[in-house]
């Protein structure tokens, strides 16, 4: 049985000339664009009492918008007994630090065993709250901090935060190759044309900004803190690889092994084995949702990424300067 919803809005003036399905996509941030352009050629969607139903019509600023739509039964999900390393809780969120291999969100290919299904378990009303609190997400095999919203206020108000570039994520990786600086990657990022699984960078894509900079050199990689402006799916792991840089491990966006010229078994072995993208969230800063505070929460490097380091670290001592 689906279940029925009802959602209301007033078209901002910022929104002057935007199509009704931008538009839309904008004010309900919970609802895919695909799911929102369904609803309108539906006849779901009301602009000022009139159904329309056409997607590209233009938006003038200050119509009040009705949504009036199903979400089938597919779209609920069972709460499963799966643990959570929580960093920090209250009544309106909490921060987790992701393992790798746990899947936030299910998808196609991961029906459950998330941290959704974990959280609908450890907190049943969160199965009121759009996308049970989930505000970002991190891939499957990239480690570290996540926040997710306890309440619907906390969840509206952290997704604007997001969309406004107020919440601070940064992140430690280690890339292949030596960059001798750091930097900032402006390129828009959207699906591969023909890699249905890959992200990519085209001029088609949404804006993407990833600012890096060097935190130790190695013979022949670089370990980086990296902060995000946007979260585009991939964003530092097709950032990089543009780069020419592609991080450890990441074998969907160039990261097989490179060991530097006469390295040691130790070593070869080391890249050989590490089998993820060497990437982790280890920072994450905001403003509280509810009371306004500034609030800030680090990760330790998760044990993996700190062995690869040290024996880097020792290749380097060994074998000398990095190769340039």
């Amino acid at each position: 049985m689906a279940q029925q919803i009802q959602l209301t809005s007033t078209v901002k003036d910022s929104q002057l000339g935007q199509r009704l399905d931008q538009a839309l996509a904008e004010l309900f941030p919970d609802y895919s664009r695909s799911r929102i352009k369904e609803w309108v050629l539906a006849d779901k969607v009301t602009v000022d009492g009139i159904v329309a139903n056409k997607p590209r019509v233009k938006m003038m600023g200050g119509e009040d918008i009705v949504i009036d739509a199903e979400i089938e039964d597919e779209e609920r999900w069972e709460p499963q007994d799966i643990p959570l390393d929580i960093v920090y809780e209250d009544d309106d969120l909490l921060v987790i630090n992701k393992p790798r291999g746990l899947v936030v969100h299910p998808g196609a290919g991961c029906p459950d065993g998330t941290v959704l299904n974990a959280l609908l378990y450890r907190y049943p009303a969160s199965a009121e709250v759009p996308r049970v609190g989930i505000v970002h997400r991190l891939d499957k095999d990239t480690t570290g901090l996540m926040v997710v919203a306890k309440t619907v206020p906390a969840q509206t108000r952290l997704v604007r935060a997001l969309q406004k570039r107020k919440i601070t994520r940064e992140y430690e990786a280690i890339a292949i190759g030596n960059m001798t600086g750091g930097g900032m990657v402006e390129k828009p990022i959207g699906r591969h044309p023909t890699k249905r699984t890959h992200m990519a960078v085209h001029e088609l894509g949404k804006p993407a900004i990833t600012h890096y900079r060097v935190a130790e050199h190695f013979r022949a990689h670089t370990r980086l803190r990296l902060r995000l402006e946007t979260g585009r799916t991939h964003q530092i792991r097709v950032h990089m690889s543009y780069l020419n840089h592609p991080l450890v491990g990441d074998q969907l966006y160039g990261g097989r092994p490179r060991p530097p010229r006469d390295a040691g078994e130790e070593l070869v072995m080391a890249l050989r084995g590490f089998d993820r993208q060497a990437l982790h969230a280890a920072m994450l800063r905001l403003e509280h949702p509810i009371t306004g505070e500034l609030m800030e929460w680090h990760a330790p490097v998760p044990d993996d990424m700190v062995a690869l380091a040290e024996i880097l670290r020792a290749d380097q001592e060994e074998m000398g300067e990095p190769d340039y």
